[in-house]
């Protein structure tokens, strides 16, 4: 069973109207606008937040250890590591 909740927007008239014709043009609500872009903008803000735990847990010893290893291929032109790769890398660390 859904469950829905109400919350009363207030919206400045200028920016009402547009959503509504946005909301229009798309072929939907203005309700149903309204969700999808706040869905929109939780993905975009717990993408962001997951990536930046993800982050916080690189080894990056183990990353050059497997960078180092024996056998494979070279890196084709462009994937090259970039010259200020560790001090970009010890940068972050630190913050």
């Amino acid at each position: 069973m859904r469950t829905n909740s109400n919350y009363a927007l207030r919206l400045p008239a200028s920016l009402k109207r547009a959503v509504e014709e946005v909301a229009r043009e798309d072929g939907t609500t203005l309700n149903q606008f309204i969700v999808s872009a706040v869905a929109e903008k939780l993905a975009v803000l717990k993408t962001a937040d997951y990536f930046a735990k993800r982050a916080e847990r690189a080894n990056f010893a183990a990353f050059d250890r497997l960078m180092r290893r024996k056998g494979g291929e070279a890196p084709r032109p462009g994937d090259e590591i970039p010259a200020n790769y560790r001090k970009r890398a010890e940068k972050r660390r630190r913050v």
